[in-house]
């Protein structure tokens, strides 16, 4: 035998032509499609930045105070009242409202498809190996690949830096949703038909708040990965809190890159801890759900 067959010294599988290819003929074709694919995201992020950059910095921040000490306590509401006037002393409230903004369009594209297709790979074994592949696929890619297929299929800018983030973002809400849906006491759901409650009751009533502290844990996590992607599609010419990250790093001001990545810990802190609030409020709301009250809140 000979084995020098097998040295792998030349390429022998061209995948990267058959997909730089596959990319020029979907921009060739199609890229008017993923155009108008674009505008629900371009249309949701502009309203959310308009929105905040319009309203005051104080009422921006009460708002957030609020929300924290609703979730999880004065110390949080505190926390976040200190973080975000931080932020805006150091000279990037706009950056962080547009950090933001990309961060809850993302959040909400995520969720909006992320948790009906955890429901539906919830309630079936077939559909949750077909989506398996794929979330796999898309949590071990690194970040970085996502940028050039999005550039060539949506150009560039801030938009694009949102719909890499979706793709990033979205695995874990539909994974952990599949959990919640899975870890529901199956003599619950037995209970429930036996009651006369149909599949969808089922669903609306038993199963969705009880897998509500699961999803609401994919829901942080998402929000994490977001936080993270929006730094990295400055590359892309997003705006925000990456930029100056990555002006600093273009120009090795470590000064600018320390202040813009000070801030992006300072808001993903404020956001991870409303989050994991909203989540523990969520569990300790249906801890008590059990066969006894199963009929009311099938029915009423």
């Amino acid at each position: 035998m000979d084995w020098n067959l097998l040295n792998f010294e030349e390429r022998l599988i061209p995948l990267d032509e058959w997909v730089q290819i596959f990319i020029d003929w979907l921009v060739a074709n199609y890229r008017v499609y993923f155009q108008i694919l674009k505008l629900p995201v371009e249309k949701t992020l502009m309203g959310l930045v308009s929105g905040l950059n319009f309203l005051p910095p104080v009422l921006v921040i009460i708002l957030i105070a609020i929300g924290a000490w609703r979730f999880s306590g004065k110390g949080l509401a505190i926390f976040s009242t200190l973080s975000m006037v931080l932020i805006g002393t150091l000279g990037l409230w706009e950056d962080a409202m547009v950090t933001l903004s990309m961060v809850l369009c993302s959040v909400v594209f995520c969720a909006i498809v992320g948790i009906p297709l955890g429901i539906a790979s919830g309630r079936n074994d077939r559909f949750e190996a077909f989506l398996r592949p794929f979330l796999d696929a898309m949590q071990t890619t690194p970040a970085f690949v996502y940028l050039v297929p999005v550039v060539m299929l949506f150009s560039i800018g801030t938009t694009s830096g949102v719909i890499a983030t979706i793709i990033f973002a979205m695995p874990p809400i539909i994974r952990l949703t599949n959990l919640g849906i899975r870890q529901v006491d199956s003599e619950l759901l037995e209970a429930s038909l036996a009651f006369g409650a149909t599949s969808w009751q089922v669903l609306k009533r038993v199963q969705l708040p009880l897998a509500m502290p699961s999803i609401l844990a994919g829901l942080n996590q998402t929000i994490m990965l977001s936080l993270s992607m929006v730094v990295i599609a400055a590359l892309i010419g997003a705006g925000g809190l990456g930029m100056p990250v990555f002006q600093g790093l273009n120009s090795l001001d470590i000064g600018l890159a320390t202040i813009g990545g000070l801030s992006i810990v300072l808001m993903a802190m404020v956001m991870d801890r409303i989050t994991q609030g909203i989540a523990e409020k969520s569990q300790n709301t249906y801890k008590q759900y059990s066969l006894f009250n199963l009929v009311f809140i099938i029915f009423v």
